[in-house]
């Protein structure tokens, strides 16, 4: 049996831009990214902790090191800037190695960086 379990999380991202005007989309940090063990293209599914908005997209990398964190398109109308975003993604697995998964949690601070 194959069951979707949480494979990773960025939990209380900080949104920085809204972009009604670009084809749908997040645009993420691919530091945050390459942290999160997320790829360009990946659906996505956000909540939008100050207004209670659930929804998915697809990531696109933002620029490196810019902690970026915008939604696009359609999604931008469920976001204002400064918004605090939780960003899920999920995999499928057997019901057996999903007993043993440890998804990737990150906590970036106020301007989408992490500390290491």
């Amino acid at each position: 049996m194959q069951i979707e379990v949480l494979k990773s999380k960025i939990h209380c991202a900080h949104v920085t831009e809204a972009n009604l005007n670009y084809m749908g989309s997040i645009t993420i940090d691919e530091d945050l990214m390459d942290a999160a063990n997320l790829i360009a293209g990946e659906r996505v599914y956000i909540v939008n902790n100050n207004n209670g908005e659930r929804f998915d997209t697809y990531i696109i990398k933002g620029e490196r090191g810019s902690g970026c964190i915008c939604l696009n398109g359609a999604a931008a109308r469920k976001v204002q800037v400064g918004d605090v975003v939780i960003i899920m993604s999920y995999a499928m697995m057997d019901f057996e190695e999903a007993k043993q998964w440890t998804p990737t949690i990150l906590f970036p601070d106020q301007r989408n960086k992490l500390s290491f």
